[in-house]
């Protein structure tokens, strides 16, 4: 079992927007080939597309084909593969909480970083045993301020029952959802309360809240003012207003969970030298930067050239920096597929 003190990531997080010498962009030298990467669809597939596959690894002669699911199906995807020699998927990006736990499977490379020449720039706090970290946020409160007044404080009051089915729930985002209610719940003290956080739950579904199966379906909803308030990365706030979706972040005064996203390489990937390829291209400083312009998200690379606008819409204030909390990845591991049998009993069935 791999242990790494991950208390440290919020110093990483807090630092990210720091700048240091750049370096130039390392040729990787491939012979052509294909990586199937795994991914959420919509946006994300999208910017993969965009800043990724088509400006730096097409041209070296790598097709991409992207194997587009929500995490769930693809973590239980690997884990039924691991006994093959040869898995369907190369390289898969998961959340910093969903690659602990597929390390703890036993299904992910131990990472050779001497193959990743990129790697020299990323941020120590994201740089784990098993994977990278490729862009990170944090949770916050999203509301609209003509549906929603006063403005929001914190989880406790997007998870009040007086807003009926104005309450919006992303079904993808259902351990962040479990974070927030047991905040909520313990006024911040316990991320972990299973208990009360199903109790706020059963009573804001009571109320009326709204489930939406992905974050362009939630974008359409807040769009056109069927719901009103929930919580979601900051960076998605950041896109969404850029997109003219009426809505405001609010940092929760119990607390902020950072949430880093990042790619991990399958154990038994069918096109490994590509898949390093892959991680090593995801580095480089133009499609950090491009991510951060595109979708609001801190890069996690030094040397970025971030305009001071953006990072201060898109970073976090010294205050909150100090309410940032990272995440006990053990502990979602381990209740993972309890939270998500019991949503999905609860708020889909």
């Amino acid at each position: 079992m791999t242990k790494i003190d991950r208390r440290t990531v919020i110093k990483g997080l807090a630092g990210a927007a720091a700048l240091a010498p750049a370096m130039s962009h390392q040729a990787f030298a491939q012979a052509g080939g294909k990586v199937v990467i795994g991914t959420w669809g919509g946006d994300y597939a999208r910017l993969l597309t965009k800043n990724i596959d088509e400006p730096i690894l097409k041209p070296k002669g790598i097709e991409i084909v992207q194997d587009q699911a929500g995490d769930a199906p693809r973590r239980a995807k690997m884990t039924a593969e691991k006994r093959l020699p040869r898995g369907t998927v190369d390289v898969q990006g998961l959340s910093a909480a969903n690659m602990f736990e597929m390390n703890e499977a036993g299904v992910l490379e131990q990472l050779d970083y001497s193959k990743i020449p990129n790697a020299k720039n990323l941020l120590p706090t994201m740089k784990y045993p098993y994977g990278i970290g490729h862009i990170y946020s944090g949770n916050v409160v999203i509301y609209n301020p003509k549906l929603i007044t006063p403005a929001p404080t914190g989880f406790k009051d997007w998870l009040d029952p007086k807003w009926g089915d104005k309450i919006g729930f992303i079904d993808i985002q259902y351990q962040s959802i479990f974070i927030a209610a047991s905040m909520a719940a313990t006024g911040g003290k316990d991320m972990n309360n299973l208990d009360k956080a199903k109790e706020v739950l059963l009573a804001v579904k009571k109320a009326g809240a709204r489930v939406y199966p992905t974050n362009e379906a939630f974008a359409a909803a807040m769009k056109n003012e069927e719901i009103g308030i929930s919580a979601i990365w900051k960076a998605r706030v950041v896109q969404w207003q850029n997109a003219g979706i009426p809505c405001e972040a609010v940092s929760p005064v119990e607390g902020i969970p950072a949430y880093v996203s990042g790619f991990v390489i399958q154990k038994n990937a069918p096109n490994k030298d590509n898949a390093y390829a892959y991680l090593n291209a995801m580095l480089e400083k133009a499609p950090q930067e491009a991510f951060a312009v595109d979708m609001g998200y801190n890069g996690t690379v030094t040397g970025l050239n971030v305009p001071p606008d953006l990072q201060k819409r898109i970073g976090f204030t010294p205050e909150e920096e100090k309410r940032l909390k990272d995440l006990d990845y053990a502990f979602l591991a381990k209740n993972d597929s309890a939270m998500k049998e019991w949503w999905d009993k609860v708020f889909k069935a």
